[in-house]
């Protein structure tokens, strides 16, 4: 499992001062919570990169004071105006409490309907999963090679072990769709076949 190491200061005083003041040093805000006690610190945009501007899913460990936390991102809130990372929400991972995570979905094998010449669409690249902090991995592999053309696969249709799926299992996460050649094609031969008769 990918995992970025992020060392934080440990914040003491709290308020739009204090948070104003850390941001004018370019350093972001953020809160670790789920463990024993909450713990706010504050890290310099840039620790946060790799975790903030991915779609992969990765865990954190987050060093404050000498004490480190496993870490999972749980939020995140961007200035409206410049865009700039301005606090960061983490979930600490404890072994036996479960957590609900956002995991990307990694398509695989060619489906056999874009062998016939359709066009695979995904609809979904992440779904939310419940599940204990062991079982968490870096994606949800879905096999997607016995899609036929103009069907569906849905969430219901994910095998992914020893989690609990949050979405609602009839929403359609890929679909092989005709592409307009095909369409045309099939045309030009229902023609063709009447025109025979």
């Amino acid at each position: 499992m990918k995992t970025i190491t992020i060392e934080g200061q440990l914040r003491t005083e709290s308020g739009k001062k204090a948070t104003r003041l850390l941001r004018s040093q370019q350093l972001v805000p953020a809160v670790i919570y789920g463990g024993k006690s909450e713990i706010s610190f504050s890290a310099p945009a840039s620790a946060f990169k790799s975790i903030v501007y991915t779609p992969e899913f990765m865990l954190a460990d987050v060093t404050v004071d000498g004490n480190s936390y496993r870490c999972i991102l749980k939020d995140l809130q961007f200035d409206k105006v410049s865009d700039f990372l301005i606090h960061v929400d983490f979930l600490e991972l404890v072994e036996d409490k479960k957590v609900i995570a956002s995991l990307p979905l990694k398509y695989t094998g060619t489906a056999v309907g874009v062998k016939a010449g359709g066009k695979l669409v995904t609809k979904m690249k992440s779904v939310k999963v419940k599940t204990l902090p062991k079982y968490l991995k870096e994606f949800i592999e879905v096999d997607i090679s016995t899609l036929e053309l103009n069907t569906n696969i849905r969430v219901q249709d994910i095998v992914a072990e020893n989690m609990e799926i949050m979405n609602s299992p009839r929403i359609p996460i890929a679909s092989v769709t005709m592409t307009r050649q095909l369409k045309q094609e099939e045309a030009t031969a229902a023609k063709t076949a009447t025109a025979k008769k």
